[in-house]
């Protein structure tokens, strides 16, 4: 082969490689580019961290902080008494121990009484028989978590948490308030609230002003069934009385001393001139 050839061959070939390297240079900053028009199916598997970026920026900005309530766990359920009374007294002297304890009317209409959020069923047999042993308590019953309504709708995928809490709330129409306060026995406006949250399986505070802090804000527009709804009743802004929302503008509420569990409409001008806002949790 002549000089003149090999000099061709190599010139070809550089020319070749030059190219080929130009491609493949192309592709790649093809590559490196970024549309704004993305989505999570253009990202690369192996690519973790553009993957995280896009699902965090699917999230509904509606979402972003919202604030859930704890569930509740295992619960000591003790007592099936048809006078109030007598459920008022059982929770009463668990309180004076520094028990958390609340009564409520069961679907069957008697009155029982609940305490304890434990997170094995083993620690609220325990807390019962030390109890039982004590003679606070005769028998007892412990309430799992799958048998709350939220547990068990979010498992079946049928039902509505928010209908529960109304139909939990109708409970109480008609029973006598009677103060409870922060550390006495009894039955006041956001303990109607707490219990009506906690047999539906949510761990909502006790009183009114926790209540409020708790969940996250929402327009009196956009109440739904099942939010609550607070009250400053001795002027001002500070919170003093809640209701559970049920719909059409009204709520479920314990009054006051002498009254009897009812319901009452936010149009109502005792109501509307004390409406401090409305909190949801769910």
């Amino acid at each position: 082969m002549s000089r003149i050839q090999s000099v061709r061959r190599c010139t070809i070939h550089s020319v070749a490689l030059s190219a080929a390297l130009f491609l493949i240079l192309l592709v790649l900053l093809a590559g490196c580019t970024t549309s704004p028009q993305r989505d999570k199916s253009a990202v690369d598997e192996f690519d973790l961290i553009a993957d995280l970026l896009v699902r965090s920026t699917s999230v509904e900005p509606a979402t972003m902080g919202a604030e859930e309530l704890r569930r509740m766990g295992y619960a000591v359920q003790v007592g099936a008494f048809s006078v109030l009374e007598n459920a008022v007294g059982l929770e009463a002297s668990l309180a004076r121990r520094g028990i958390d304890a609340y009564y409520f009317r069961d679907e069957s209409g008697l009155y029982k009484v609940q305490f304890g959020n434990h997170a094995t069923y083993e620690a609220a047999r325990a807390e019962a028989q030390r109890f039982q042993q004590q003679s606070l308590i005769d028998s007892f019953f412990i309430v799992v978590p799958d048998q709350y309504s939220i547990a068990r709708i979010q498992r079946s995928g049928r039902g509505d948490v928010r209908a529960e809490l109304v139909r939990t709330a109708r409970r109480f129409l008609g029973v006598p308030y009677r103060w409870g306060g922060e550390d006495k026995g009894g039955f006041d406006c956001s303990g109607l609230t707490m219990v009506s949250y906690r047999l539906n399986g949510l761990d909502l505070p006790r009183n009114s002003r926790a209540q409020f802090d708790a969940g996250r804000a929402v327009t009196r527009q956009s109440l739904q069934p099942g939010d609550l709804v607070f009250f400053a009743t001795q002027g001002g802004r500070r919170v003093t009385h809640v209701g559970l929302y049920v719909g059409n503008g009204d709520f479920i509420h314990a009054p006051r001393a002498g009254q009897t569990v009812r319901i009452a409409s936010l149009a109502n001008s005792y109501f509307n001139n004390a409406y401090v806002g409305a909190r949801t949790y769910l």
